[in-house]
C-alpha cells in the first residue's frame, strides 16, 4: 500500500474508530486496513493508535496526523479535479444523506436537475429519518431539517422549513374547531414522535411563545403517516409546508389557529469542515440554495 492510500485508509479507521468499518466503507479487509496503518506507524515510528477489542482511537500524535493528512488528501483530490477538467467540474461520487419525505418529494428531483448538468457525477442518494454522523458514514452532504444544535459539522441554511396546524374539513365537521391553543387538549392531536403521553407542542404568537398539551392520538416518526392521517380526516397535526402545501391549496386540509404558528425550522446542508471543501460538494450546495431559495415554491399557499 503506498503512502497515499495508507493515509487514506488511516483517516477512515480514525473516523470510524473501527478497521473493520473502515475496511467495509473502503472495499479492504481488515487485515489489509490493520497492515496499512501498521506501515504508517513504521515509516513514523510513533504509534498512531490506541486499541483495544472493541474501538481504535487516536493517540494525541495520532490526531495531530490525522488532522494533517485530512488537509493533504484534501489537497491531492482537489488537484486531480483541477487537472482533469481545468475549471474543475464535478466529477466522481458524490454520497448524499437526506429525511424521507423530503427526499422523495423535492431532493430527488433537484438531485435528477444537478446530475444533468454534470454527467460525469455519480451519486449515492439514501433517505432516512435519523441523524447521522456523515464523516463516521462516508457522507459528503447530510440534509436535515430541524433548529440546529452546536456541531462539529459545517451547516449552509438552504431554505426556510415553515410549519402549520393543519386538519382536513372531516375533522372539523366531526370534532369542531379550536378557538384557543389551551383546547388542543380536548382535540384527537397527530404528533410528529415516538411516543403518545406527554406531548406537547411549542405554538409562537406575536413575540409569545408557549408549550401547549396536546391530546396525542398517534404519533409517526415519518410525517407521510401523519399526512395521511390528516388527510382522512383523523386529527390535527404539525406538519411542514413542503409536505402539505399543495393540500392547504386545494383546500383539503386547512391552517388551524392561524394566529399561533409552530417555530419554523430550517433546511440545512451539512458537510465535514474542510479548507478544500471538494467542488462536487461545492457545486451540489449551491445548486440546492438556488432551487430551494429564501422562498421555496411549496410555500405558495394562495
Amino acid at each position: 500500500m503506498d503512502k497515499l492510500e495508507a493515509m487514506r485508509t488511516y483517516v477512515r479507521v480514525v473516523a470510524s474508530g473501527s478497521f473493520a468499518e473502515a475496511g467495509r466503507q473502503l472495499g479492504l479487509t481488515r487485515s489489509a486496513v490493520s497492515k496499512g496503518v501498521a506501515e504508517l506507524e513504521q515509516i513514523l515510528a510513533v504509534r498512531l493508535l490506541d486499541r483495544t477489542t472493541r474501538r481504535v482511537s487516536a493517540t494525541e500524535v495520532g490526531l495531530a496526523y490525522y488532522e494533517r493528512c485530512v488537509d493533504i488528501l484534501a489537497r491531492v483530490d482537489e488537484t486531480e479535479l483541477q487537472v482533469s477538467r481545468l475549471h474543475s467540474e464535478p466529477r466522481g461520487m458524490l454520497k448524499v444523506n437526506a429525511p424521507t419525505s423530503f427526499g422523495v418529494l423535492h431532493l430527488g428531483e433537484a438531485v435528477a436537475d444537478f446530475m444533468a448538468r454534470y454527467p460525469d457525477l455519480k451519486v449515492e442518494l439514501t433517505l432516512n429519518d435519523r441523524f447521522i454522523d456523515p464523516i463516521e458514514e462516508g457522507v459528503d452532504v447530510t440534509i436535515r431539517i430541524a433548529v440546529l444544535q452546536d456541531s462539529s459539522l459545517i451547516a449552509r441554511r438552504l431554505a426556510p422549513a415553515r410549519r402549520l396546524l393543519v386538519a382536513a374539513p372531516a375533522y372539523f365537521e366531526r370534532h369542531g374547531t379550536p378557538d384557543a391553543p389551551s383546547d388542543l387538549a380536548h382535540h384527537r392531536c397527530l404528533n410528529y414522535g415516538h411516543t403518545t403521553t406527554l406531548q406537547r407542542w411549542q405554538l409562537i404568537h406575536g413575540d409569545a411563545t408557549s408549550n401547549v398539551p396536546i391530546n396525542a392520538v398517534m404519533c409517526s416518526n415519518n410525517g407521510d403517516v401523519l399526512r395521511a392521517a390528516a388527510l382522512a380526516g383523523q386529527g390535527i397535526a404539525v406538519l411542514p409546508t413542503f409536505l402539505v402545501g399543495p393540500d392547504v391549496k386545494a383546500d383539503q386540509l386547512s391552517i388551524v389557529l392561524p394566529d399561533y404558528v409552530p417555530e419554523e425550522l430550517g433546511i440545512y446542508a451539512l458537510y465535514a469542515p474542510n479548507r478544500y471543501l471538494a467542488m462536487k460538494v461545492r457545486a451540489f450546495i449551491e445548486f440546492l440554495a438556488q432551487t430551494f431559495g429564501r422562498r421555496p415554491q411549496w410555500d405558495d399557499l394562495d
